[in-house]
């Protein structure tokens, strides 16, 4: 096993050990001790800075409000935790069904 090494605290180094320390604290343009970032990196960088939220289904989504009977609310709650869906995707389901039955008719 190889012996810990001990770490002195800065207020007990001396001069000559600070300034070492602190030698690269000197140079002024670190950047240019830099070169490209590797394909790695830089697939990282771009999964980083993608926006964050849900998929995209179709054209989006848009956010509305609409006025539902206290009674049928809980009734498609219901029905959609037995169907392990959202109550947005029930309702979506239900249009969809309204306005596909609705063309076949026209």
């Amino acid at each position: 096993m190889r012996p810990k090494k001990v770490k002195k605290r800065v207020g007990q180094m001396t001069a000559a050990e600070l300034e070492a320390l602190t030698a690269d604290l000197d140079e002024e343009f670190v950047v240019d001790k830099f070169g490209p970032p590797p394909p790695a990196a830089l697939a990282r960088w771009e999964l980083a800075k993608r926006r964050l939220g849900r998929p995209v289904k179709g054209r989006g989504a848009k956010v509305i409000a609409v006025s539902v009977e206290r009674g049928l609310l809980a009734r498609s709650d219901r029905l959609a935790r037995k169907l392990g869906v959202t109550r947005s995707a029930l309702i979506a389901r239900g249009l969809e069904a309204v306005l596909d039955h609705r063309h076949k008719e026209e």
